[in-house]
């Protein structure tokens, strides 16, 4: 059995996924490659086909009508037969060295018998544009090279929430627990890496710069324009990441705290762009995303409000805006918009 799938959606990809999958290759046949072509239109099923016909033993090529980037992801995980799953998506790629430890690490547990069910690994922020990267570590955060559990966790700066980019899960676990992200919708990493959490019991955090993380483009689902323009869809994740669990029910203190503040961040990040954009439609964006959590779920509603980020969305008046403000320009720097 292969000890890591690795799913890469691509859409329209055909300028760079090669990129990605040449630095996937150096796993060597430890590694399951599935290239899922999501309906793309340029030469990208070509390229996905010739690399399967050359690594047959390695790479997978998926062709499926375009259904978004979470469907493309969900036919990775159907698909994979690896012990663990990870998704890399096809503009961004990863650092071979790093990889190889990864290998190590994950062959060494299982050849002890260690349970394992998630593994975390640090992400670059790569801009080009500007010579610049940014690398998010979890030191401060978690014990390093040794099995864990949350009771073990310790301060999560606002940096180092664990993101799709930084995660590597059991493939039992997240089929398992029955992930399926929505069709034709933006921003579902949010789903894949929280909907998952309370079913993990073991983690292990290794301190490599695995993932890099490109920024830049124009057509890319951070970039501030297309933020604003697809504000709907960060709604709509919000609400589901909402009703996925009663996080207020989950007995381990140290992960509800963790999944609270991650619900914190995704109604700031809304919340942030509906303000700011500052129309009479956005602004009742806000309040009704708002007085959905409230519906949904009151004891979670009025811990989220107790937390800064959440007081200062709901400050009114000029002091409320000022905050927002500053909440922006500390998001850009936090959650690499560009």
């Amino acid at each position: 059995m292969k000890l890591l799938s690795v799913a890469v959606p691509c859409y329209n990809s055909a300028e760079y996924m090669s990129h990605a999958i040449e630095t996937l290759l150096t796993g060597g046949e430890e590694m399951e490659i599935i290239i899922v072509n999501d309906g793309s239109k340029d030469d990208t099923a070509k390229i996905a086909d010739e690399f399967a016909k050359k690594y047959p033993e390695i790479i997978k090529s998926v062709h499926q009508e375009n259904g978004g980037h979470g469907e493309a992801v969900n036919t990775g995980l159907k698909n994979a037969t690896g012990l663990y799953f990870k998704v890399v998506d096809s503009d961004d790629w990863v650092n071979e060295a790093a990889l190889r430890e990864i290998l190590s690490t994950i062959k060494e547990l299982v050849s002890n018998g260690q349970s394992l069910d998630l593994l975390i690994a640090n992400y670059v922020y790569e801009k080009p544009s500007i010579n610049k990267h940014k690398v998010i570590d979890y030191r401060t955060a978690l014990p390093q090279n040794k099995i864990f559990t949350w009771s073990n966790i310790m301060y999560f700066k606002q940096s180092q929430n664990i993101i799709m980019h930084a995660a590597i899960y059991r493939t039992k676990l997240l089929k398992d627990c029955g992930l399926k992200l929505p069709k034709h919708t933006f921003y579902v990493d949010n789903i894949f890496v929280y909907q998952p959490l309370p079913y993990v019991k073991t983690m292990y955090y290794l301190d490599v710069d695995l993932y890099r993380y490109f920024i830049g483009r124009d057509d890319q689902s951070v970039n501030e324009k297309n933020m604003i323009k697809r504000i709907d869809q960060q709604i709509k994740i919000t609400k589901i990441m909402i009703d996925t669990h009663d996080v207020t029910q989950i007995k381990n203190k140290k992960l509800r705290n963790y999944m609270i503040k991650y619900l914190t961040m995704m109604l700031t990040i809304s919340s942030v762009f509906l303000i700011r954009e500052d129309t009479e439609e956005s602004l009742e964006k806000k309040e009704e995303l708002w007085n959905y959590l409230k519906n949904a779920n009151k004891n979670l509603y009025l811990e989220v409000r107790s937390r800064f980020l959440g007081r200062s969305m709901n400050l009114p008046g000029k002091v409320g805006r000022k905050i927002v403000g500053i909440g922006y320009k500390i998001s850009r720097k936090i959650y690499g918009f560009s």
